[in-house]
């Protein structure tokens, strides 16, 4: 069976075609205007007939939506009294010593909110009821408001969903709905209403591209990567919009994870850097999951990867400030006009600029010389620059790298020493087109003596949805005191709610005997706000358990009471079984030939990757070129092939 894995980025889209076990890969520019147009170009390029074809993509569309805030007319439906709760939400002020911050915009216009029965109270028990009169009133309103979805939030709706049922069937035919109840049937009014909310104004969008790209593809398995992690089949994709937020980002993790346990590691940094942003993670043997992510100013309390992003990629621009400092993003020049090398129009410089102009990127090697990069232009664009710095065009953009750099080692100071990990004893993977290039800096800045690039590190993300297995995150509210909870009644409780999943992705084709579930509980002590998730086996090992993670996590531990706040259940498919190529043994390359850089005084041998052969070993300065990323081993580095590919970086000094 042929399988590809494909990651729309802001600038390329990247393929990873799987068939008689072999890989191919492949790149495009993207088209940030229609996603599934870059996506069937490149299948098309590929020769593949999408008949049979098994598809994995990670869709930027809902990112995309939010962050730009583009997203649907959706009317917000809660209970009386309550209509202004998005815009209220947990008075948490975003600039805390900004004594006249500027008005912000609510979520939701204070028009599409509306306000109904159906209250219910926190042991489920009816507050005010839903009437006939209400359900008139809101059909009535929606009529006349004419939106294009209905997001449906009521209080404690996860303990007994009917009222929420009863407003969906009375909303008019042709809305996308949204129901507080099965998108985050958790505790926490606001954060389930927000993610409801941002089902909602994102789902038809996503449902109109999933659409197009399906009919683009007639006869093939088309998969979305969720934000968690795992596969979910398209059909089912597009009524739950808010969790593929990180599609992308995830499909990074998973193929990091995989491809750098070929080489024996497990603790992890890994390291993102693609056209737009760099994506940075931790993973301690697996990819930490989070439900306080945030995208643009919102809670998303769905699970995803725990990751830290922040605004400099290979497209980031170079600018002066007011103050004549040199910064480096967060704007980007995307895919169009890309940076001022890329011959499209581009007149400012970016981190990609300043790596061509000091040689560390070949202007005959970019995308295996299927794109030649204009070396003058990316020399009048750095240029610009000097006139107000005073200094060469050579030095600005060894500027330019030096603040990219500094702006990504803080990014994973954030997910390593701001958490209480010391970075030294991980190993730091790179991955991404442009990642290649910052590695040996980035670890060296934070203390760390090994980097991996793995094989296939420039389109790893689409070989980590080509590996995704299916699966959900399901969660469900169940407060109670942990010690005065019975262990066979939680049990029972925990296999409902895994056999939601179960079904659902029986419904996708997998056997039962192949999915693998996971039980936990989300635990705090008595009166805490937040919680931390520990494994099920029973409440007295839960509780057990509990206590030493807080201690890890904080220092200390409590004597008072546990209380249980939610069940969960974690679902994964077998992977697909992709077993990476071996490489050539018993011979050594030799280089393609000697180039000068900037700041080295000796000629820097140039490396083809598909010529090297295994446990090669190169010292540094060296550079190593491919189809789709370059890898620049610094001087005091040593790089060692390994059997399938992966490039050990070691530093020496």
């Amino acid at each position: 069976m042929k399988i590809i894995g494909v990651d729309t980025g802001g600038t390329f889209t990247d393929f990873v075609l799987y068939e008689d076990g072999a890989l191919r890969i492949h790149k495009v520019l993207s088209t940030p205007d229609a996603p599934e147009r870059a996506i069937l170009q490149g299948i098309r390029e590929m020769g593949l007939d999408p008949d049979g074809v098994r598809v994995i993509h990670g869709s930027t569309v809902a990112t995309n939506a939010v962050l730009e805030r583009k997203g649907v007319r959706t009317v917000y439906i809660g209970n009386r009294g309550l209509g202004d709760l998005l815009t209220i939400g947990r008075q948490a002020r975003r600039e805390l010593y900004n004594l006249q911050p500027a008005p912000e915009s609510p979520p939701v216009p204070f028009d599409l909110c509306l306000e109904t029965g159906g209250r219910l109270a926190a042991d489920g028990t009816s507050l005010e009821p839903l009437t006939e009169q209400d359900l008139e009133r809101l059909a009535q309103q929606l009529e006349d408001l004419q939106p294009e979805a209905v997001a449906i939030n009521l209080l404690y709706s996860y303990l007994n969903d009917s009222a929420e049922r009863a407003i969906e069937s009375a909303v008019p035919e042709g809305c996308f709905i949204s129901r507080s109840s099965e998108v985050l049937p958790e505790t926490g009014e606001y954060e389930r209403g927000i993610a409801t909310w941002l089902n909602s104004w994102v789902g038809p969008l996503v449902t109109g591209y999933i659409e197009r790209l399906c009919r683009g593809l007639p006869g093939a398995r088309v998969s979305v990567m969720q934000s968690s992690g795992e596969a979910i089949a398209a059909e089912q994709a597009a009524s739950q919009a808010v969790r593929m937020l990180l599609s992308g980002p995830a499909g990074g993790l998973v193929g990091a994870r995989y491809v750098a346990a070929t080489a024996g590691r497990r603790q992890l940094l890994t390291f993102d850097m693609g056209g737009t942003s760099s994506d940075v993670a931790l993973i301690d043997g697996t990819p930490r999951l989070t439900s306080e992510g945030r995208i643009g100013p919102w809670p998303v309390a769905v699970p995803m990867v725990d990751m830290h992003t922040i605004g400099a990629g290979g497209g980031s621009i170079a600018r002066l400030d007011s103050g004549g400092m040199l910064q480096v993003g967060p704007e980007s020049a995307g895919a169009a006009p890309g940076p001022a090398c890329y011959g499209q129009g581009g007149l400012d410089a970016t981190v990609t600029d300043a790596n061509l102009v000091l040689g560390r990127l070949r202007a005959d090697a970019f995308l295996g010389g299927r794109m030649q990069l204009d070396l003058s232009a990316a020399h009048m664009a750095v240029g610009r620059l000097v006139e107000v710095m005073g200094t060469t065009v050579d030095e600005a953009a060894a500027g330019i790298i030096r603040i990219a750099n500094e702006r990504m080692v803080r990014a994973l100071r954030v997910i390593s020493v701001q958490r209480g990990v010391d970075p030294r004893g991980f190993t730091l993977v790179s991955f991404g087109g442009a990642g290649g290039l910052h590695v040996c800096a980035l670890a060296q800045a934070l203390g760390m003596r090994s980097a991996l690039v793995p094989v296939q590190a420039g389109v790893l993300s689409a070989l980590g949805m080509l590996v995704a297995p299916p699966g959900r995150q399901l969660v469900r509210t169940w407060l109670g005191l942990l010690h005065e909870l019975d262990d066979a009644e939680l049990q029972k409780a925990l296999q409902r709610l895994g056999e939601v999943g179960v079904q659902a992705l029986t419904r996708e084709g997998l056997e039962r005997s192949q999915i693998e579930v996971e039980y936990s509980l989300d635990l705090r002590y008595l009166g805490q706000s937040y919680t931390l998730n520990v494994t099920w086996s029973s409440c007295a090992k839960a509780e057990v358990a509990f206590h030493e993670l807080h201690e890890l996590r904080y220092g200390h531990r409590m004597g008072g009471a546990v209380e249980l706040v939610n069940l969960r259940a974690a679902l994964r498919g077998a992977e697909s079984h992709i077993r990476l190529q071996q490489c050539r043994t018993l011979e050594s390359a030799e280089a393609k030939a000697e180039v000068s850089l900037f700041g080295v005084d000796q000629p820097v041998p140039l490396y083809e990757r598909e010529t090297l052969f295994a446990e090669q070993s190169i010292e540094g300065p060296a550079l190593i070129v491919e189809t789709i990323s370059t890898t620049w081993v610094a001087p005091g580095w040593s790089c060692l092939l390994d059997a399938v590919g992966n490039l050990l970086l070691e530093r020496r000094t």
